[in-house]
């Protein structure tokens, strides 16, 4: 089974809010790590994406750094198998 995609944030990021609430809109089970309350999540955040902004999404081979919702979608749309996996198909950004 594969695990949930993690889902880096810092509190008080209003687009860490608003990644939030699209998964939970769209019933995608999302690991949620605060990388201000743990460093090690911090450090693999940096490993993955290369920066240090949030909120960044990680999901096996797919990482998205820094990004809006919208830009998420984009992201999506040029990964079909990752947006399948998510169970996003015929939902959003179509």
């Amino acid at each position: 089974m594969i695990a949930d995609p993690i889902l880096f944030i810092k509190p008080g990021c209003p687009w860490c809010r608003a990644a939030v609430a699209f998964f939970q809109q769209h019933g995608v089970s999302v690991d949620i790590r605060d990388v201000l309350s743990n460093q090690e999540d911090f450090e693999r955040m940096l490993e993955v994406s290369g920066q240090a902004l949030t909120p960044t999404l990680e999901y096996e081979d797919f990482v998205v750094p820094d990004f809006s919702t919208d830009e998420l979608l984009d992201a999506l749309e040029q990964r079909p198998d990752v947006k399948t996996m998510l169970g996003l198909n015929g939902e959003v950004g179509s």
